[in-house]
């Protein structure tokens, strides 16, 4: 059986606006609902984990009731609770309250999975709407083969990496616009840090790529990995404590599966499948409904 956990923590605050970011409205209906319904365009045995924060699960109900959306069912970390038959034919999915940052979000969502599950589980931003269901069908069939795969696309801008000794910052140009401290050219032809230790270097965009969601994995090896990167963490979970630094240092499930000695398995995604996180996001994301 097979599993995503679509986690949707956001705050909405580099949007502007007072609503969690994915509860905005693109053509008509919330960022959260059409992310939902692609994972249900790709299968309809799919079983579908929702995480969200405890304080905006009401307000996620009203929006069901207001859109006509299927409500979820308060899923119970029981280890052994299994989810609903056929999740497409009834709409069902789960809720499980997010945590402290994306990692604790995570493991909470592992949590609803019967311990002995075997199959595969993605991760999914709540805000990418649009990965294209082949893209979908490529992550979960390659990891269903290697034990972990992730979308990702190549960079198509030059990179430049900040060599500094000291913070990083910006600086006032002449005009008054801020501009990142590097070396000038003329001084430092090579590009090396200056002697005030800022500095930057052109790196080989070939060698990178930017990294999309759904990421995949083999379902046992996710908990697995999960639940020693959680023993590595352990101690006071509040925020700020070294445990909580050390669980947000995990950007993403793959750094998590990674940190345990699995390698991980590139599969090409698709360019429309942006995060939502900007206002400019939310104009190019009109488009591409």
């Amino acid at each position: 059986m097979d599993y995503v956990i679509i986690v949707a923590g956001g705050k909405g605050l580099r949007m502007g606006s007072d609503i969690p970011k994915q509860f905005l409205p693109v053509g008509g209906r919330p960022v959260l609902m059409r992310t939902i319904e692609r994972f249900r365009e790709f299968s309809a045995d799919l079983q579908i984990i929702l995480v969200l924060p405890k304080a905006q699960q009401d307000y996620w109900r009203e929006l069901c009731q207001q859109y006509q959306f299927p409500l979820p069912e308060q899923g119970k970390a029981t280890g052994r609770r299994a989810l609903p038959g056929n999740g497409a034919s009834s709409g069902s999915y789960l809720l499980a309250d997010g945590g402290e940052t994306r990692f604790h979000s995570v493991l909470h969502g592992l949590a609803l999975i019967p311990d002995e599950t075997q199959g595969v589980v993605g991760v999914h931003d709540g805000v990418r709407p649009f990965p294209s269901t082949d893209v979908i069908s490529r992550c979960y069939e390659t990891a269903r083969q290697t034990g972990a795969a992730i979308p990702v696309v190549p960079v198509v801008e030059t990179l430049r990496h900040i060599v500094s000794s000291e913070p990083q910052g910006f600086r006032s140009s002449h005009s008054g616009a801020k501009v990142l401290k590097s070396c000038s050219p003329l001084q430092n032809p090579e590009g090396h840090a200056d002697s005030c230790g800022n500095g930057s270097i052109t790196v080989p965009r070939a060698d990178y790529r930017l990294v999309q969601t759904p990421q995949t994995f083999d379902i046992q090896l996710l908990k697995t990995a999960y639940q020693q990167a959680l023993s590595q963490t352990a101690g006071e979970p509040s925020p700020g404590s070294a445990a909580g630094a050390s669980a947000a240092a995990f950007t993403d499930d793959a750094s998590v599966v990674e940190a345990f000695g699995h390698p991980i398995s590139l599969v090409e995604g698709n360019r429309e499948n942006i995060k939502l996180t900007t206002p400019y996001d939310l104009k190019i994301a009109e488009v591409l409904i």
